[in-house]
């Protein structure tokens, strides 16, 4: 499998010659889906190199959605969508010579230099006694009450019984999931999503299932369709801001798809992380139809991911049963979270912070609109992303490939496509990543050059 596996005389990095010795393997079919990998001592011990190396070689495999590992299974080389398409990242790569554009991140240090004026001052906090203390499931109800305050123009109407606190927004969705599905279950979403929906619903067991999409978001008539024909448990929309292509659902439309839910008793899981960023959102899902949405919303988009505080806005009797998952998952979050959280919120720092990244974000997209304009790029002033719909001859999995080899890293639309359907092709450039705006200028100059030549002029492409 990994015998007479030889590295790149290069001058690079051991771990990074490792790397893509072993993903040479895998794009050869040398190493085929689900094969496993040597232990990692076997693999240092054969190649003279220490055990650290190796684990930081098969990391960065993992992150190119190459690899992946699993207790009790070891090390495998992971299935891609169509052969190609890359896992789940979840975290920037911490490559030396890579622009990671690949994973959001904040734009700015604005919540570190908050954090910092608020933390020396926690201790005098009425709250800070009960930071030892076991708290309920849904959070201290002083924490629900600042987001429910906080989140009164856009869902929940400022009643802190509908809040259930979480440790980020997927977390939420996790917790949304088990309480309001059971397995074999259809779930709906656009066919391009998000990509944290599918990797939970496989481990729910639930089917999920894509519908039509046009550059006003997820089409009514396919919504419709599909309801008729699968009768869904529920839909997932990212009505502002959509992950990975920026659409914010017009009003009407909003109106047209809860509509549609109404008709068929179908429950609606707003996902809304990234409406703190949009200029004049149109109503949330949520008010529209408060009874029948699942609102859910996080700091980690427009604050900081860091922070891992996330909520979950619902009916009261859904809100409890979305509680009862999580205190089975984790009983609660991080009080700590909680507070740092309430206190940013209430003393108007996440305002500012938030103010400081749009601030940030809309001299990142005017570098995206001055390099790559002339391509088909779908953008907002504010948002932490950009998607690119590649011309001819490029597919998203060969582009996002020749990227990373030439320092840049994005996600293709491979990494967003519900099932197995042909998918847009197109690459989600999150423009926040990286570390300064000549970076960004860097990568996306990088990304012009490639559009410009065409991957049939470059060699090793066929």
């Amino acid at each position: 499998m990994l015998q007479d596996l030889q590295l790149a005389s290069d001058e690079g990095p051991v771990y990074r010659r490792l790397a893509d010795a072993i993903a040479e393997r895998i794009t050869a079919g040398t190493l085929a889906v689900g094969d496993r990998l040597p232990p990692q001592r076997e693999i240092a011990r054969a190649l003279g190199i220490n055990v650290t190396t190796v684990t930081r070689a098969l990391s960065t495999l993992q992150q190119r959605g190459l690899l992946e590992a699993r207790p009790g299974r070891g090390t495998t080389v992971a299935a891609r969508n169509g052969g190609e398409g890359p896992g789940f990242v979840s975290a920037p790569s911490e490559d030396t010579g890579v622009i990671d554009l690949s994973v959001n991140r904040p734009a700015t240090s604005a919540y570190l230099d908050a954090l910092a004026l608020l933390l020396p001052r926690l201790s005098k906090d009425r709250h800070y006694v009960t930071l030892q203390d076991y708290h309920p499931p849904e959070g201290p109800l002083w924490a629900r009450e600042a987001i429910a305050e906080w989140m009164r123009p856009a869902a929940g109407d400022g009643d802190p019984g509908r809040v259930v606190l979480a440790a980020g927004a997927q977390h939420g969705l996790d917790c949304v999931l088990g309480a309001v599905t059971r397995q074999g279950d259809v779930v709906l979403a656009d066919e391009v999503t998000y990509q944290g929906i599918n990797a939970l619903c496989r481990v729910h067991g639930l089917e999920l299932r894509g519908v039509a999409m046009d550059r006003g978001g997820m089409r009514a008539d396919a919504f419709e369709a599909a309801c008729a024909q699968l009768r869904p448990r529920a839909v997932f929309l990212v009505p502002t801001l959509h992950n990975p292509t920026t659409i914010t659902l017009p009003e009407e439309r909003r109106h047209e798809l809860v509509a549609v839910a109404r008709h068929h008793n179908v429950l609606i899981i707003e996902d809304d992380v990234y409406r703190p960023l949009a200029d004049n959102p149109p109503p949330s899902l949520a008010s529209l139809e408060p009874e029948l949405t699942v609102h859910i919303g996080a700091l980690s988009k427009c604050v900081a991911p860091g922070l891992r505080l996330g909520f979950v806005i619902a009916p009261r009797a859904i809100a409890g049963q979305v509680a009862a998952a999580l205190r089975i998952n984790c009983w609660s979050i991080s009080p700590l979270t909680a507070l740092i959280g309430a206190r940013l919120i209430e003393e108007g720092a996440a305002a500012r912070i938030i103010e400081a990244q749009k601030q940030e974000l809309r001299q990142r997209q005017a570098i995206v609109t001055e390099i790559l304009g002339r391509y088909d790029v779908q953008s907002h002033a504010a948002s932490t992303h950009a998607w690119l719909r590649l011309p001819e001859p490029w597919r998203g999995a060969g582009f996002a490939r020749t990227c990373l080899e030439r320092g840049v890293a994005v996600l293709p639309g491979d990494a967003f496509a519900v099932g197995r359907e042909p998918v847009q092709h197109g690459v989600r450039i999150n423009v926040g990543a990286a570390r300064s705006l000549d970076d960004l200028r860097t990568a996306l100059n990088t990304m012009a050059e490639l559009l410009a030549a065409g991957h049939l002029q470059l060699p090793g492409f066929v």
